[in-house]
């Protein structure tokens, strides 16, 4: 898609070679990451776009995992995360560019942490590595050099949700489960301590809103695949399974022109504290 607005949190294969050929390059992340998958570096290793730093999701994007709360991928330590992003050439007055293999189900991820730590130009390549390399661009194996950006997060910039928040929107806006339908029914769940969902929450899973070739669907379309859950009316809300593709879908909601907060504990801290109500059944996903 080359068509994208300037305005876009996303950006298309033809901009960002143009972007990299400019006086002013955007610095690249690579977030390749899969759940319950190998780390990304290997892959990252294998080949890469030229001058891309890779950062890993579990490790630099994420804190550990705790106990008592945070889900499975707490929010980073934000001056652990400045560090991160200074080695990967992340400065305050540069773009930055994100992508991961192909849906962005990683990338936003890094792209939703940049605008909560407060970086102002952060946008996702639609389409990741696949969309690249569909276009017949070059990747290598060859890594760059040490990074020397100056960015220092100033977290909460872009809303949050705690559980009780999570509770709450539930019944007076609209809180989204971005998870696959089946979990969100309490069908099946493969990781996190219970099935269901968190009462009053409306399944819309993340992988609606791209395409089968990756790339996100256009702005018009994800705005009235949200207009037909309610969003835009009401204060919206989205969790996931630890807020990693709830991330997907604060990003396809931005391109639809829908503010929306992010519980970053999601099912994974909800569930696992068994004071709090699971439901199951509910509309399909």
């Amino acid at each position: 898609m080359d068509s994208i607005p300037q305005d876009s949190p996303l950006i298309s294969v033809a901009e960002l070679e143009t972007a990299l050929a400019s006086s002013r390059p955007p610095a690249l992340l690579d977030i390749r990451w899969q759940l319950g998958g190998p780390p990304g570096a290997a892959d990252y290793a294998a080949g890469h776009l030229p001058g891309a730093y890779f950062l890993e999701l579990d490790r630099e994007l994420s804190a550990p995992p705790r106990a008592d709360a945070g889900g499975r991928h707490p929010l980073p330590d934000p001056e652990a995360l400045g560090e991160a992003l200074r080695r990967a050439g992340v400065s305050a007055d540069r773009p930055v560019v994100v992508y991961d293999a192909a849906t962005a189900m990683a990338a936003a991820r890094a792209w939703w942490l940049l605008r909560w730590a407060g970086h102002r130009d952060v946008r996702v390549l639609d389409g990741g590595l696949a969309a690249w390399q569909e276009a017949g661009l070059p990747v290598t194996a060859e890594l760059p050099p040490a990074g020397e950006g100056d960015f220092k997060p100033v977290p909460g910039q872009l809303p949050t949700l705690d559980a009780d928040g999570a509770a709450a929107l539930a019944r007076t806006g609209l809180l989204l489960d971005a998870r696959a339908g089946e979990r969100y029914r309490g069908e099946v769940e493969p990781i996190d301590p219970r099935a269901g969902h968190i009462p009053g929450a409306v399944s819309a899973p993340t992988v609606e809103n791209v395409g089968s070739d990756g790339r996100f669907l256009p702005a018009a379309a994800l705005a009235a695949r949200f207009a037909a859950i309610g969003a835009g009316e009401r204060q919206v809300g989205v969790y996931c399974g630890s807020g990693v593709t709830a991330a997907h879908q604060v990003l396809a909601l931005e391109v639809a022109g829908v503010p929306a907060a992010l519980y970053p504990g999601s099912w994974s801290e909800w569930s696992g504290d068994l004071e709090r109500p699971a439901a199951t059944g509910g509309q399909p996903g």
